[in-house]
């Protein structure tokens, strides 16, 4: 396949190669600026292609950089996807949006520009936010104020020593299962809706009125084996799209209820979004979430590493200490090892015609 033609090193690189394959396509692209500026003074955007009817009442997401530095792999899926013909369902489109968080994809960040992490963001924010206790009690041993290899060393014990009392998955919730108490903090939910979160909501809003199904694939990377794709149901076992998923895919999807997914379980996600921009349609939803590193403590650790950088270390990437963060945040989302490649594309390629197939049935 050479799958690696399709993916590029930077975010700018990667957004000029979605638009040259959906121009290519002859597709109309799209475009929402983001107020901010890329790493490299660069502007930012997400860029949007719908392939297929305008009319069409069924509908496949796919969603790329919703954490920004996991946006190489993404959009590496998309530009392949645009390359080749793959035949619609009658009255069925697809809808590419090329990376969501731009700022996060541009920096390198999982964040957005709020230091928001857009997959907590998608909550009532008029209402009581979720708690997470474990993060208050934890929080300086998390986010410290200080990264030498002394600190991390007792940061580490400290941490470990929770989970020897508490258990791995309530260490892993106190961590990353998002909090909204500390702007400054890894997993922050934030206190209102994101340029992201409503830009997401926008780009989705022009297909309420018509849409009665929906197929969504937020793709993401940091979690599991090494290039594998786990296909993660994002509905609860009373959500009326988690008999469609176990429909669609039974048991080669995995649920958070009954503790099959490998990852911990989140408030505030891009399906949420979907699901309230789609009222009247019949809305399925996946993360499709590629494994990278084998420890999944040490992505964890990596974002941590990378708040502190920006939290307390000035956001200088020009350091060697700074450089080395930044390498180890880029290494636990994105692998760019041409076998990695191969097989994020294959198994995505795959999802999505899975998804097509079931979606065009519906």
């Amino acid at each position: 396949m050479n799958a690696s033609r399709f993916f590029r090193p930077s975010y700018a690189a990667a957004r000029a190669a979605f638009r040259e394959a959906a121009a290519a396509r002859g597709l109309t692209i799209h475009t929402h600026g983001n107020p901010t500026a890329g790493a490299k003074g660069e502007d930012l955007t997400t860029d949007v292609a719908l392939l297929g009817p305008q009319d069409a009442r069924r509908l496949m997401i796919v969603l790329s950089g919703t954490h920004g530095a996991e946006g190489f792999c993404g959009s590496g899926i998309q530009v392949g996807w645009l390359s080749g013909n793959e035949p619609l369902p009658a009255d069925t489109a697809i809808l590419m949006i090329h990376a969501i968080n731009p700022y996060g994809f541009s920096h390198v960040r999982r964040v957005t520009e709020d230091n928001v992490d857009l997959n907590r963001n998608f909550v009532d924010h008029g209402n009581a936010k979720p708690e997470n206790p474990g993060y208050e009690q934890l929080r300086d041993f998390i986010c410290p104020k200080e990264w030498t290899d002394e600190s991390e060393r007792r940061n580490l014990a400290a941490l470990h020593a929770y989970a020897q009392v508490h258990g791995m998955d309530a260490l892993e919730t106190a961590v990353a299962s998002g909090q909204y108490v500390d702007p400054q903090g890894v997993f922050y939910g934030g206190t209102q809706p994101t340029w992201s979160n409503r830009t997401l909501r926008a780009i989705l809003s022009p297909f309420a009125a018509r849409v009665t199904h929906s197929a969504f694939i937020d793709l993401h990377t940091g979690i599991g084996p090494y290039g594998f794709g786990e296909i993660m149901s994002n509905h609860a076992a009373r959500d009326p799209g988690h008999r469609v998923m176990q429909q669609w895919w039974g048991g080669e999807a995995t649920y958070f209820d009954d503790g099959t997914s490998s990852s911990y379980y989140v408030v505030g996600d891009t399906q949420i979004a979907v699901n309230q921009s789609l009222p009247n349609a019949h809305n399925a939803g996946i993360t499709l979430e590629y494994g990278t590193i084998p420890d999944k403590r040490d992505m964890m650790n990596a974002v941590r590493a990378d708040n502190w950088l920006y939290a307390h270390g000035g956001g200088d990437t020009g350091t060697p200490k700074g450089r080395a963060i930044k390498a180890r945040i880029r290494a636990a989302f994105y692998p760019e090892q041409d076998d990695w490649k191969e097989m994020v594309v294959e198994r995505g390629h795959y999802v999505m015609k899975r998804m097509l197939r079931c979606l065009g049935e519906s």
